[in-house]
Parts: C-alpha cells; structure tokens; sequence
C-alpha cells in the first residue's frame, strides 16, 4: 500500500468513527424537557434629519440712558443680541407653524429690583430673502406705557405662519430694540437680569 492510499483511507477512518460516535451519542439521549425564551425588542423611530434650531450670539445687551422726553421717567436703551431660528429638516411636518417667544426676569442690583415689565422691545427681522414667510413681533411697552413689558413669556420676537414655506429660505434672524423705562426715584446701581428666547412649534 502506498503512502498517498494510506492517508486516504485513514482519513476515512477518523470521519466514520466521527459518525459512529456521533451516531452513538444520539441514539442513548432522552428529551428531560424543554423551556422557551422570550426573545423582545423595543425599535424606536429613527430621528428625522435635520433639526429646527434657535442660536443666540454671544455677548450680553447693555443698556444706556437716553432722553425719556418725560420728567417722571428715566429711559435705558439697548440691542438684543441677534437670535437666529435655522430649520434643515428634510421633512417638514405639514399643517405647523414656529415662534420665538422671549420672557424678561426682574432687574436686580443687590437688594433693589427693577420688574420685568419695565422693560420692553420693539422686534426687528433681519433677513432680507424670502417673501413675508416670517414676520417680527409687535413692539411690546413697559408698564410705564400702559403695558405688561417682558412679564409673560408670550411676547413674539419672529413668528413663521408656516414652518415648511419658511424652510425655504432656512434661515432667519431678528433682534430687538430694548428701552427700559423706569421711576425717577429708582435707586441707583448695577442692575442686571435675563432674558429667556424659546422656539416653540406647534399645529394650526
């Protein structure tokens, strides 16, 4: 027998005697008992691409006296920094509009305390493209006006009446003219507070 037949036929010898082990071990197994697993998963939605987003720029409004043209009241004059509302969605939900709201808290330097509504703005949209899919919200006064200020949390900086035409353009940026309006007799000092911008979006 040659060395090339030998190899042969003790390869086949190794894989039957694999069967008959195998075949062996089958024939002497018994079913005990069995079980069953549960096998769950929990498949969220993938998020949509894009986002609708609102940006501040950095930087603070400081405020400077002006001339109130009134006696009784001393005026403090400022910008909002520009806030900017960006929206890269790939789908925009039909049937919904956004906002940026912007509420004021109270002034305070120590102990003494400027409300917030004595501090008003008059909105200013600074995107020049588009065709009137994102308007600025109405001048707001202080209480010293005959108005609430920056009080409520509802005082419309820009508002899009439909948020897929205002995707569009993408991108729209506003600030505000602020005027703090306050009693002569207001006691003096380093006064300071915040602002709070939100987006909201919501079904019309």
């Amino acid at each position: 027998m040659n060395k090339k037949s030998f190899i042969a036929r003790a390869a086949v010898g190794v894989v039957g005697g694999a069967l008959l082990l195998g075949g062996a071990g089958a024939a002497i197994a018994d079913e005990i008992d069995n079980g069953e697993v549960d096998v769950n998963v929990n498949i969220e939605a993938l998020p949509p691409v894009g986002a609708l987003t609102l940006s501040v720029a950095s930087g603070s409004a400081t405020l400077a006296e002006v001339d109130s043209g009134d006696d009784d009241v001393r005026q403090f004059n400022g910008t909002l920094p520009t806030v900017t509302v960006s929206d890269d969605r790939e789908e925009v939900p039909v049937g919904q509009f956004w906002y940026v709201v912007g509420q004021s808290s109270a002034l305070t330097s120590g102990a003494n305390s400027i409300a917030a509504g004595n501090l008003g703005w008059t909105p200013r949209l600074l995107t020049a493209e588009g065709d009137g899919e994102v308007a600025e919200g109405g001048q707001v006064g202080t209480v010293l006006d005959g108005d609430i200020g920056l009080s409520t949390g509802e005082d419309v900086l820009a508002l899009a009446l439909d948020s897929g035409d205002a995707a569009t353009v993408g991108t729209w940026s506003a600030n505000a003219d602020l005027f703090l309006k306050t009693p002569k007799t207001v006691a003096p000092g380093a006064y300071s507070g915040t602002i709070t911008l939100s987006l909201w979006e919501d079904a019309y």
